[in-house]
């Protein structure tokens, strides 16, 4: 099992224990592949949720260019969903894992088909 194996199982299990989903591993494979080198670098690889502009980085990046999503307050909200779900007083919130549940939620996966 290679490194990306091994991170998309913790992925995994954080969607199942901490967010109480249970994850369609082919999207959430193809998220953590979207990620690109991200996911090996400890600080790119997690989301500060309490960063105002790491926030606003997701929603720019993911939610408007790679999901194709208009500007609108319901990004935000819907980051903020996310970040509840995953558990604000959770340290390390998974980018592969947020940016997995923001697919889900707005009925994006078609972007990874």
């Amino acid at each position: 099992m290679g490194k990306r194996d091994e991170l998309i199982a913790k992925y995994a299990e954080d969607l199942k224990t901490k967010c109480g989903m249970t994850p369609d591993m082919d999207l959430l494979t193809k998220v953590t592949i979207g990620c690109g080198p991200a996911i090996y670098k400890a600080d790119a690889e997690t989301v500060a949720a309490s960063d105002p502009s790491e926030l606003e980085t997701v929603k720019t990046n993911f939610l408007m260019k790679k999901l194709g999503l208009a500007d609108g307050p319901e990004l935000m909200d819907a980051i903020d969903a996310v970040i509840e779900t995953y558990g604000r007083s959770e340290r390390n919130k998974y980018r592969a894992v947020v940016y997995y549940m923001l697919v889900k939620q707005f009925g994006k996966e078609a972007v990874y088909a």
